[in-house]
């Protein structure tokens, strides 16, 4: 029996690593309009099913996020990262 691995946040996910995005979360801060973010999160490609890979991690602090998802490279916030459940692979 094979079991897969549990589901993690994007801004969990190792350098180089892939994985399926499974949910984006709107987002619960005040400062942002989650629904908002996440629709611009989908829009740029972030939906369920998409393949996505981890190239980069920013210094200092492991900010921005350097994620590729299909054929775009896409920097995102931790905070944003945050938002998207994953599957790794």
């Amino acid at each position: 029996m094979t079991h897969a691995a549990p589901l993690i946040t994007l801004d969990a996910l190792t350098v180089g690593a892939s994985a399926t995005v499974v949910h984006i979360a709107p987002g619960d801060d005040a400062a942002h309009d989650g629904a908002t973010l996440a629709r611009r999160l989908m829009e740029l490609g972030f939906v369920p099913g998409e393949k996505i890979r981890m190239l980069k991690r920013g210094m200092p602090g492991g900010e921005p996020l350097a994620i590729k998802v299909g054929n775009s490279t896409f920097a995102l916030r931790r905070f944003e990262a945050a938002l998207i459940s994953i599957q790794p692979e």
